[in-house]
């Protein structure tokens, strides 16, 4: 059970892979995007995310998580996260898909 400061985390990334296959997978995550995005800027700022968390279900998360969330999508340090950004951080912050995909890579590198 998690406790009041941490928030339990449940890996649906690889299932949803499974029933909706790749494509429909990356489109689903576009609109995961364009629901977490400020609609100015085009993309997913502290305030965006703030503001629109509650759609996700993790609307209890402190500001400190919501920031650490965008630095750890951020790869090009400008303070918000672009699509291609999101997309990554979500399949990271999925174990089991990157669990399938390190084996995945086993398998390829032994033949």
């Amino acid at each position: 059970m998690a406790s009041k400061n941490q928030f339990e985390f449940h890996d649906f990334l690889p299932i949803m892979v499974n029933k909706l296959g790749g494509e429909r997978l990356i489109e689903e995550l576009c609109d995961g995007f364009q629901l977490l995005m400020d609609p100015i800027k085009c993309v997913i700022t502290f305030d965006s995310l703030k503001k629109n968390s509650g759609v996700l279900g993790v609307g209890d998360l402190s500001d400190e998580d919501l920031l650490n969330m965008l630095k750890e999508g951020d790869s090009d340090g400008d303070g918000a996260l672009n699509q291609m950004e999101f997309c990554v951080l979500m399949f990271r912050l999925s174990p089991g898909l990157m669990k399938e995909s390190w084996r995945l890579l086993e398998v390829l590198y032994q033949h």
